[in-house]
């Protein structure tokens, strides 16, 4: 995190501030070099000082519209030329648009002899020419110690110091003074350090054949800074400065829920996948397809149109493009449309730290959302186990600030070591996966677990992790008679199974078949039987209808007779 300068009581300014231009090292500063005032840029040969001097020059005058005059007492300015040209540094043109000066003073101790009146007032009137010729804001010294090589009076050297040092503050210029490491001091004369008013130190250190540079603020009047060593590195593009994170642990967090591309894993992690700006570790023994996890989750994210940076540390790009096809997944079409970007280096390359910058300044370049560190563990042959912790921390801190998700893998073996190892680097992580070999039946399958995933709901159940033609994919637990079953055995029981059920099915088939035949036959007798009621019941029917007709008849015939008897009794009354 950048370190700021701010009033802290009423009336109190923040001391002014020209910014360098190189990254990072305007964060760790607070905004830059003093304003106006002379810089010592102290460390061994090699250590880079002539390029930072030269970089602080080209910024300014291309960057921040400060024109600048490099004063060069070693190399000529043809030679200086050539050299920054492999950054991309055009000094020949800066010149030729009238932004940068640079002269070359030509010093040689045996050809100085050492009196009195010696001072600097003729480099005094060649340098108050360049400045005002082009305006000069700012002004490089390179490097100082042969300005004063042959003087060996201290009181004439730190009497003309303290002269170049007051001049340069009067003409209001941000200088910059190179200066070589001296023996238990900062500078050869052990003087300038204790009249500049900010004091840089390079180192450039080779342990385990591995080299490391590194930068640290020795002092800073005026203002608060950075007291960290800083690794930097010097690459095509200059100088990178990688600041240390913040330790307050108070990045800001996303609720946003992002997919693996594996959806049996997205069920297990409560059906939404990973948080946005969390850091995963995908761990396990070789072989137990760590990487296809990781390629799958870079495909997801490349399918999102958000950029992912892979850092491989064990294959090729070419390689990983190639084995992923295999697995069905297409990683070239990401690349060219410029979605994906891989970049592969041998652990040994550089230092913990150089790899840290490295990154810091890839993902500063590229800003992608996702990021890919395949596998970590081989980290652990350029450190040990608390310089990689350490490092993964400070990178999960960086990419926790810019949310950016992180999936790092790790190679596990079946040692106590190993285990320590994984647990240092998992107690970082906000999710991890385990990889295992399950072996069974003379065979060895693949399961997966979460370890841990923090803040969701997630399973605790073992899923058989698989990798085919069509990409990877988790199988449901399946449980059979003994157990847990994988691989074949998992198939043979399945199979099994699903041959029961269709004999069963047949069966049941079968007996369905035979029922409807004994329900069609009794259905028949029924239909017979009712057939045979409806007709005795007719019968009965017909005999009572009959029996009905024939007592009418009989009732009317009696009545017939009735009436007629009547009729005739009453005519014989009437004949009498």
């Amino acid at each position: 995190m950048p370190l700021k300068t701010k009033a802290t009581s009423v009336g109190r300014k923040p001391l002014p501030k020209t910014p360098t231009g190189i990254r990072g090292l305007d964060e760790i500063t607070g905004g830059g070099l003093p304003t106006g005032r002379p810089t010592l840029i102290c460390g061994a040969a090699g250590c880079g000082k002539t390029l930072f001097a030269a970089e602080f020059i080209v910024r300014g005058a291309t960057e921040h519209g400060e024109p600048g005059v490099f004063i060069a007492f070693e190399e000529k300015a043809e030679e200086l030329a050539i050299n920054v040209a492999s950054l991309g540094f055009d000094l020949a043109k800066l010149q030729k648009d009238g932004l940068v000066r640079i002269d070359h003073v030509y010093i040689d101790k045996s050809e100085i002899e050492e009196t009195g009146e010696y001072d600097l007032d003729g480099l005094f009137i060649r340098l108050g020419y360049a400045i005002d010729s082009i305006g000069a804001k700012r002004v490089v010294l390179d490097t100082i110690e042969n300005l004063f090589s042959g003087l060996s009076n201290q009181a004439i050297l730190r009497a003309e110091l303290r002269r170049l040092f007051g001049w340069l503050k009067d003409k209001g210029v941000t200088a910059v003074i190179t200066g070589e490491k001296g023996e238990g001091t900062l500078t050869r004369q052990g003087l300038e350090e204790y009249v500049s008013d900010c004091v840089i130190l390079l180192d450039h250190r080779v342990a385990n054949q591995i080299s490391t540079r590194l930068l640290r603020i020795v002092k800073y009047r005026g203002s608060v800074h950075g007291t960290n060593e800083y690794p930097f590195l010097i690459d095509e593009d200059g100088i990178s400065v990688l600041p240390i994170t913040s330790l307050m642990l108070n990045a800001n967090v996303s609720s946003q829920r992002i997919s693996s591309g594996i959806p049996a894993l997205d069920k297990m992690l409560g059906g939404k996948g990973f948080f946005r700006g969390s850091s995963i570790l995908v761990s396990g023994t070789a072989g137990t397809g760590k990487t296809s996890i990781a390629a799958v989750f870079a495909n997801e994210s490349c399918r999102r149109k958000e950029r992912c940076l892979y850092f491989a540390f064990e294959e090729s790009p070419q390689q990983i493009v190639r084995n992923m096809l295999s697995i069905g997944i297409d990683l070239k079409q990401h690349i060219d449309k410029g979605l994906l970007e891989m970049h592969a280096a041998r652990p040994t390359l550089n230092g913990l730290e150089m790899h840290l910058v490295a990154i810091h300044k890839h993902i500063k370049r590229f800003k992608p959302r996702a990021v890919i560190l395949d596998p970590i563990t081989n980290l652990v042959t350029i450190g040990s186990i608390s310089e990689v912790k350490s490092m993964l921390i400070r990178l999960i801190d960086f990419l926790q600030t810019e949310q950016i998700t992180v999936m790092f893998t790790a190679l596990s073996l079946n040692t106590v070591v190993n285990e320590q190892t994984d647990e240092g680097v998992s107690s970082l992580v906000d999710a991890w996966l385990l990889v295992r070999d399950l072996e069974s039946n003379g065979e060895r399958n693949r399961g997966l677990y979460i370890m841990k995933s923090r803040g969701m709901k997630h399973s605790n159940q073992v899923r058989e992790f698989v990798i085919n033609d069509s990409g990877v994919s988790l199988v449901d637990v399946y449980l059979g008679p003994d157990g847990v079953l994988t691989g074949s055995a998992r198939e043979a029981q399945q199979l099994s199974e699903a041959t029961g059920e269709v004999l069963r099915s047949h069966a049941i088939n079968r007996k369905d078949i035979e029922i409807q035949r004994k329900r069609k036959v009794l259905e028949a007798k029924i239909a017979s039987l009712q057939e045979e009621f409806e007709s005795v019941q007719d019968e009965l029917n017909k005999s009572y209808i009959e029996e009905n007709i024939r007592k009418e008849i009989q009732e009317k015939n009696r009545r017939q007779l009735i009436q007629n008897r009547h009729s005739k009794n009453t005519g014989n009354g009437k004949s009498k």
